[in-house]
């Protein structure tokens, strides 16, 4: 299906192609779904800049890392301007830029090309950076379904106090941080030091209600 993008964990050998020749080669089975809303496929030249491969264009796909093969799965997968994109772990194997830039995309391909993304990811801290709408799942089963915000929430609640006391350090988990360091200031007053109350993020959630 011409609407339908995805881009899977591993990726398939295309050793012998060049990055440019097989992205060109794939966006001509695209081009007779072609419409003026949604033209296809997309300029190869562009895409391959987007996706951080322009100074690799004329690469053979075999000479490439395991980052630049996981950008050109990128471009694989929009390379048809798809309506629907699947992302499975699209950022394993990218370094700190290569996400951001990486990130950069999904906001650019979510608010500017309206592309319905569906991703799954390891990353909560990335989720709540990319998604509007995220399911965590255990096993089988969906324990938490929301917005990054409401999700953040139900967390919010829960915090982490660091303190030191005689050259001792100390961690508590509390779901009141207030009343905690409240009392535990009542109970040694200025022997305590290095206080820190850290809230829970959804990255640091062990397990969901």
């Amino acid at each position: 299906m011409a609407g339908v993008g995805i881009v899977l964990q591993s990726w398939r050998d295309h050793g012998k192609w060049r990055v440019h020749e097989l992205l060109a080669h794939l966006g001509r089975y695209y081009a007779p779904y072609s419409t003026p809303q949604r033209p296809r496929p997309r300029d190869v030249d562009e895409l391959i800049e987007v996706v951080g491969l322009g100074d690799r264009a004329s690469a053979r796909i075999a000479r490439l890392s395991g980052g630049e093969r996981r950008r050109l799965d990128l471009a694989i997968g929009i390379i048809g301007r798809p309506e629907v994109l699947f992302l499975d772990e699209p950022t394993a194997g990218l370094d700190p830029v290569a996400r951001r830039g990486f990130h950069d995309l999904v906001h650019r391909l979510s608010d500017l090309e309206d592309t319905t993304i569906l991703m799954t990811t390891h990353d909560l801290d990335e989720a709540e950076k990319l998604a509007d709408r995220i399911l965590i799942l255990d096993g089988r089963r969906i324990v938490a379904d929301g917005s990054a915000e409401a999700l953040s929430r139900r967390v919010s609640g829960r915090a982490e106090v660091r303190w030191s006391r005689a050259g001792e350090h100390f961690v508590h988990a509390t779901s009141d941080a207030t009343g905690f360091v409240r009392e535990l200031f009542a109970q040694y007053g200025e022997e305590i030091a290095d206080l820190e109350v850290r809230r829970a993020s959804l990255e640091e959630t062990p397990t969901w209600p």
